[in-house]
């Protein structure tokens, strides 16, 4: 399954992938998740928000146990984050169908859209909306680098963006979740073990700050008559680092937008997004509100997401599961995900990790072995198991 997905989406020139949500390539993403589902015997629904919940029995009868994850990707990201756990959960019913496991309340594989936000630089905007973390007023007005809407695109993919917003009938379906996803660090890797559990995920957000100057000509405008935007913006890039440093905490501009982005001229206006994570979340405040004189208080907060503490009864009893005679490890992390939002609104929810030898992540060298992967299947198949007995 992971070869098949391989093919979609990826750019021949980086290796990396191009499947932001709602395009071509992830539009036929769903698809497959779509023809997987239907392989299966599984019950395809697509919920308002234009999540995909495939399921083994009703869940409105009964609520279930559901796994999964996503399928769009960071731009030029790499092959496992987001597939590996979709994947994994389909390979998962197929273990337990070989062992003629009948559940004893149903069973569903989900599939987030736009987990990631590279398109509208919100992520988890499928979780969001279905919670009511995100609400449909904003998220409709949400625009991509070619000025689309959210609202625009859906209509575009023939869905009714009228329909957007929190859906309790979809959440009253999910009794716990579990999400399996590859590592995104090493420290599998130092502990030599191929799947751990998740603690906990740490608060996180994303900030826009905008820098306004003047446009000019660049060779006919003296240095002391500019108002290069540049310059501040250059300011923040190295103060951000020297803050993160002084706090333990890591912050990271990786997003840059210049207008009018010639390069025969001096910019008027220069957008920066960063993102600010630390295990405390009074560190990452005291980050963004050091920064924002920079840009003379033009800072606007995109997303926010508080910290995440998985259920310690539910990760404790995956890590017994798991690990056997020697519980899994349990590793906090820095990196946002579904299960994160639905944790947060209440689901009871856990996550596996699957080692990643490189440590990289939102990167084409993101990589997992083969037997790391079937592994964690494994070990995801037991956590069903258990879970539905």
């Amino acid at each position: 399954m992971l070869e098949e997905l391989a093919r979609t989406g990826r750019d021949p020139a980086t290796n990396g992938y191009l499947r932001d949500a709602w395009s071509p390539p992830e539009l036929e993403l769903r698809e497959w998740f779509a023809g997987e589902a239907a392989r299966r015997g599984l019950d395809l629904r697509e919920d308002r928000n234009g999540n995909l919940w495939a399921w083994w029995g009703d869940p409105a009868r009964e609520p279930g146990v559901v796994t999964g994850s996503h399928l769009d990707s960071v731009r030029q990201g790499g092959a496992y984050d987001g597939p590996l756990g979709v994947v994994s959960a389909f390979a998962a019913l197929d273990v337990l169908k070989n062992r003629d496991f009948r559940p004893n309340r149903p069973l569903g594989v989900a599939c987030f859209t736009d987990e990631e936000g590279a398109r509208f630089g919100v992520p988890c905007v499928g979780s969001r909306l279905l919670t009511g973390m995100l609400t449909p007023e904003r998220a409709l007005t949400l625009k991509d680098d070619e000025g689309d809407t959210l609202a625009d695109v859906l209509t575009k993919a023939g869905r009714d963006p009228r329909g957007l917003g929190r859906d309790d009938e979809t959440l009253a379906q999910v009794a716990t979740f579990v999400e399996l996803h590859v590592e995104q660090g090493k420290a599998l890797v130092r502990l030599d073990r191929p799947v751990g559990v998740a603690q906990a995920i740490w608060p996180h957000g994303r900030w826009r700050f905008d820098f306004h100057g003047r446009a000019d000509h660049a060779g006919t405008t003296r240095l002391p008559d500019r108002d290069d935007p540049m310059l501040p913006f250059a300011r923040l890039v190295l103060a951000a680092r020297d803050a993160a440093s002084r706090r333990d905490i890591v912050a990271t501009i990786g997003k840059v937008r210049v207008s009018p982005n010639n390069a025969n001229a001096v910019p008027g206006l220069v957008s920066a997004w960063l993102d600010a994570r630390g295990p405390d979340e009074t560190d990452v405040r005291a980050l963004v509100e050091e920064l924002r004189p920079l840009a003379a208080g033009a800072v606007s907060e995109e997303s926010w997401t508080p910290v995440v503490d998985f259920d310690h009864g539910l990760r404790e009893r995956l890590a017994a599961v798991v690990g056997g005679d020697t519980p899994a490890p349990i590793l906090p992390t820095g990196a946002g995900h579904d299960a994160g939002i639905l944790a947060a609104a209440g689901v009871p929810s856990a996550m596996l990790f699957v080692r990643n030898p490189t440590g990289v992540s939102h990167s084409p060298e993101e990589h997992a072995e083969q037997a790391d992967c079937q592994a964690g299947v494994v070990a995801l198949a037991s956590v069903l198991e258990e879970l539905c007995r």
